[in-house]
């Protein structure tokens, strides 16, 4: 596959634009963050493996499909106390940074982005891309998000999940369970969604392999307006009470109006209450392109970064590292 170059506008008329979830704590990767620099700057800011933190990798990646001016990136206040998260965000358009008020989950930390994007690009089609994940062919992991990208533009009515084909019945991730190809896609690489199971035990997930289950890399595509109708379907208050934030967007009660917003709101975890509601009643939205070929991997725990290090003989860009609660030993 080759990578197909960037462009503002589809040949539908959309927009493509992109939004980088940078929002997290990093929690379940603090220990080994507190090891290796001594401080508990969340995991997506750090520099785990090459040059780049992980947010910068993704920005690097994201970038060889969408202009940066069209890709958005959402973090939280707090963030903004760590010089490192300063110098990192400094040379992004400082509208496509969005600092929300606090962590309250995946899907605050998408919806916000998307009512932004709903107010300045709303003919725009949009790739969801969380900011922990290490992937080794990133060209074409790339190419996979383009060809859903075009699927999108031509079904503005289908959510496009990208499904990675697993290595081994990881008890950690999300799965989704493939049904038949889609009726108006001749490839059988995109198929109809009949479930999603999340972090199901080693016996359910070896079961699931089996039967085509694929991990649930929360890497998604969809027309912008489609999704703010699915969320209007699924959570009617949630997207009430974002409505108030996009009328506010861009003038002087912007700020006010979101930490209002924020004060009154619960976390909402994105997977739940869209993703298993729309397989449950909407499914004919939802759509998983089978990805085959590409090293993917959720950094989102000690062992799992160390393991996909250790696998490719690159465990040395951590040097030695500790137990927990030890520091890391730094070699000269």
């Amino acid at each position: 596959m080759m990578m197909e170059e960037k462009t503002r506008e589809s040949s539908y008329g959309f927009h493509r634009c992109g939004i980088v979830l940078a929002a997290g704590d990093g929690r379940r990767l603090r220990s080994l963050v507190q090891r290796l620099r001594g401080n508990a700057l969340p995991k997506q800011f750090v520099n785990l493996y090459g040059t780049r933190s992980m947010l910068e990798q993704t920005f690097y990646r994201v970038e060889k499909l969408i202009p940066p001016e069209y890709l958005y990136t959402i973090i939280n206040k707090s963030h903004l106390r760590y010089l490192d998260v300063q110098r990192q965000i400094a040379r992004r358009g400082e509208k496509t940074i969005i600092v929300q008020p606090e962590n309250k989950d995946t899907g605050p930390g998408l919806f916000l982005p998307l009512i932004y994007l709903s107010k300045r690009h709303p003919a725009s089609v949009v790739a969801v891309f969380p900011s922990d994940h290490f992937i080794v062919e990133e060209d074409s992991f790339m190419d996979y998000v383009a060809r859903a990208f075009r699927y999108v533009e031509r079904n503005p009515s289908r959510l496009v999940l990208l499904g990675i084909k697993p290595r081994e019945p990881e008890s950690e991730y999300g799965y989704i369970l493939p049904g038949p190809p889609v009726e108006d896609n001749r490839s059988e690489e995109i198929r109809t969604v009949l479930k999603f199971i999340e972090k199901p035990g080693s016996h359910a997930a070896h079961t699931l392999i089996q039967r085509g289950g694929l991990w649930n890399s929360l890497v998604m595509v969809f027309r912008l307006k489609t999704m703010l109708d699915l969320m209007a379907l699924c959570v009617p208050d949630v997207f009430l009470a974002y409505k108030r934030i996009g009328e506010a967007v861009d003038t002087p009660a912007e700020y006010d109006v979101v930490e209002s917003v924020y004060t009154q709101m619960t976390p909402m975890n994105f997977s739940k209450e869209i993703l298993e509601n729309l397989a449950r009643r909407y499914q004919s939205h939802l759509a998983v392109l089978n990805i085959d070929g590409v090293s993917w991997s959720d950094w989102g725990s000690e062992h799992r970064v160390l393991n996909d290090l250790r696998r490719l003989g690159c465990l040395s860009d951590l040097e030695q590292i500790g137990p927990p609660n030890h520091p890391v030993v730094r070699t000269a």
